[in-house]
């Protein structure tokens, strides 16, 4: 293993030669200069220094300038402070400047080493012992998939396979990576089977998971306050994971009551499932009962313009009381902008409905534009531009302007998203939908094993656009592909972000309610 490589400045460094041989004999490489301006020479041209000790005393410019001017060029270096004077108004100005911690002179070696350990070891430190528990989770993880969980089992296994993932990115064990991806295509395959054997029968018992056209019924309405307004603020496409990256932050101004979650209907897709959240009726029911407002996949339209209407029918059909309700969707810039110069007027309603509708129009641009590809190339860094986005976000801004008052805030979405990688050829003719991870038609020609069929879509609250209309949805990672230009497709589509399949990542969906601090 290389040295560490350490950048001592301090104008009296003949004094410290006891400490710097000790670190010298320790295994450590450093280099010593006397004053700020040759510290930042000397980092210019050595990348690789990887702790600075600077004294907060030097003639010419001071230790605490020479820290400002080391953060300007490279915020991540960690600097250890190195000073005798003790004074409150010093500690508090070094330590607002982002020292990584600081020691008061004369300096011990053993109090330099355990420093040394804390910064620059802690990193290796921590990222083993994640690996190395992973590595015996695995195991575990392993058998729990293969025993034959339920449906509320699969939700905590999937908790907590995105809890190691999470683990995993922040102690910078990359190295198991790979092991984690293929665990979790190896759960996605025993969760297909699942599905594939439960689905039809969560529609035909009482025994049933919450799924899309329960959730305002079972979930939202039950726990809606009388004292203070509430925000049910559904995000589409938001998977657990991004919650959990999202939650740090969130939770800053609102607490949490409950965390739970929903099962999305098949097709996981917005016409489907956020229709049946608002409708609180399976899209078969709302054809059925609302015939103009519901459009199937080969009819041409928007197929998710109503949705103001359905949940106004919903509270209608299902509240006793008269409830005022207002309703935003976010589509864009202008919408989001008019959401936060009006998002104290939800303080005068019983309940407030925003779709904001950024992070799926992320997943779709990034299938467009290599820029996105790039800078969303996997799952940490499309988790990674969720919170920057999330954090600049006009829709941070309304939340935050709402948590100054007392609200009761619910947070969920229609259904999530996976990366998909395996190309499955399938037949159709003209009419089958379009859907990479899942097809409606009549005249569908596929692989088996690729997918969970549904002969007679109406046993699974789905409508039929023919007599002879059955549905078939992508397992696992799969996308669904036609023979002409199949290679040119294959290239545009894999390792992209799509959803209306099955997978844990599509069908378990958070549901949490917060009310503001």
């Amino acid at each position: 293993m290389s040295k560490v490589k350490i950048l001592w400045a301090d104008d009296e460094i003949d004094l410290l030669k006891p400490q710097l041989f000790f670190l010298e004999k320790k295994g450590y490489d450093v280099s010593t200069v006397t004053n700020g301006h040759d510290a930042l020479d000397a980092l210019d041209e050595d990348p690789e220094i990887e702790v600075v000790f600077l004294d907060e005393s030097m003639p010419g410019i001071s230790g605490l300038e020479t820290l400002s001017k080391i953060k300007a060029k490279n915020a991540s270096i960690p600097v250890v402070l190195i000073t005798k004077n003790e004074a409150e108004n010093l500690m508090e100005e070094a330590i607002g400047s982002q020292i990584d911690d600081y020691l008061i002179k004369p300096v011990n070696p053993n109090q330099i080493l355990l420093t040394l350990k804390k910064i620059i070891d802690n990193k290796r430190l921590v990222s083993e012992k994640t690996a190395t528990d992973y590595q015996q989770a695995f195991r575990e993880l392993h058998m729990e998939m293969s025993s034959g969980l339920d449906r509320k089992e699969w939700v905590d296994f999937y908790k907590k396979i995105i809890d190691w993932e999470l683990r995993l990115d922040s102690s910078d064990a990359s190295h198991m990576d790979d092991i984690l991806s293929i665990q979790k295509t190896d759960a996605n395959k025993e969760f297909s089977k699942f599905i594939n054997k439960t689905y039809e029968s969560w529609f035909k018992s009482d025994d049933s998971p919450i799924l899309s056209h329960d959730l305002i019924k079972k979930k939202v309405l039950p726990n809606l306050s009388q004292e203070v307004p509430n925000v049910f603020l559904l995000l589409d496409n938001l998977r657990y994971d991004q919650w959990k990256i999202l939650e740090p932050i969130i939770t800053e101004k609102f607490r949490i009551i409950e965390e739970d979650h929903f099962y999305s209907i098949l097709p996981t897709a917005t016409q489907y499932s956020r229709n049946a959240i608002f409708a609180g009726l399976t899209p078969r029911e709302i054809q059925e009962y609302y015939p103009d407002k519901w459009l199937n996949d080969n009819e041409k339209g928007g197929k998710n313009m109503h949705e103001e209407f359905l949940m106004q029918a919903q509270l209608d059909r299902l509240v006793k009381r008269d409830m005022k309700m207002q309703y935003f969707k976010i589509l864009n810039t202008s919408h989001a902008k008019n959401l936060n110069d009006n998002i104290l007027n939800a303080l005068n309603n019983d309940l407030t409905v925003i779709v904001y509708n950024f992070i799926d129009t992320l997943s779709h641009a990034r299938t467009e534009m290599e820029v996105l590809k790039e800078l969303a190339g996997d799952e940490k860094a499309y988790r990674s531009l969720t919170r920057s986005w999330f954090l600049n976000s006009p829709l941070w801004s309304s939340l935050q302007k709402l948590s100054e008052n007392k609200v009761k805030l619910f947070i969920t979405t229609d259904h999530g998203t996976i990366r998909v990688n395996s190309p499955s050829k399938i037949l159709a003719d003209r009419e089958t939908t379009t859907n990479l991870r899942y097809k409606v038609g009549k005249n569908l020609n596929y692989k088996d094993s690729d997918v969970l069929v549904i002969d007679d879509p109406h046993k699974c609250g789905l409508p039929k656009p023919n007599l002879s209309s059955k549905f078939v949805f992508a397992k696992e990672d799969k996308f669904f592909l036609y023979p002409n230009n199949y290679n040119k497709f294959q290239n545009m589509f894999k390792d992209t972000f799509q959803h209306g399949g099955i997978s844990l990542e599509e069908l378990i969906c958070p549901f949490i309610s917060l009310e503001s601090k």
